[in-house]
C-alpha cells in the first residue's frame, strides 16, 4: 500500500516553476519579478532579454521553465500564456568576515533568494 497522491495545488489552466537559492538579495530580485508580473510571456521574455540587471537571465530561465511545464506537462497553449504571479522569498544568508582597522571585524552578508513563477492560460479557461 502506498500513500495517496497529493492533489494539485494549482488550477488546470496554470503551471509554475520554482527556482531555489538564487545568489541575489530578495529586494533586487523583486525588482525584476515586478517588471514581468501580469505580462504576456512573449513580452516578458523580451523584457528580460534586454534588461541590464544581472539576475534577469536567471529569471528568464525560470520563466522558460514555467512555459515548458505548461506546454509539456499540462498541455496549455503557449501563445495565450500570461505571467499570473511572480513572487520572491528569502533563503539562507552567508555570513562572511571583513578585517577592519584596529583589530576589528565587519560582517558581510551574502543573501540568497527563492523565486516562484506561475503562468496562466487565458484562452483555455
Amino acid at each position: 500500500m502506498s500513500k495517496q497522491k497529493t492533489p494539485r495545488s494549482l488550477p488546470a489552466n496554470e503551471a509554475q516553476a520554482i527556482v531555489r537559492n538564487l545568489r541575489t538579495s530578495p529586494t533586487k530580485l523583486n525588482l525584476v519579478a515586478e517588471m514581468i508580473r501580469g505580462m504576456n510571456v512573449q513580452q516578458a521574455l523580451t523584457q528580460l532579454t534586454f534588461s541590464n540587471k544581472r539576475i534577469a537571465q536567471d529569471v528568464k530561465k525560470a520563466l522558460q521553465s514555467a512555459i515548458a511545464n505548461a506546454e509539456n506537462n499540462h498541455n496549455l497553449n503557449v501563445d495565450s500564456l500570461v505571467v499570473k504571479e511572480a513572487w520572491v522569498g528569502k533563503s539562507m544568508v552567508l555570513k562572511r568576515f571583513h578585517a577592519r582597522a584596529r583589530g576589528r571585524g565587519a560582517q558581510i552578508l551574502k543573501p540568497y533568494s527563492h523565486l516562484t513563477i506561475v503562468v496562466r492560460d487565458t484562452q483555455g479557461a
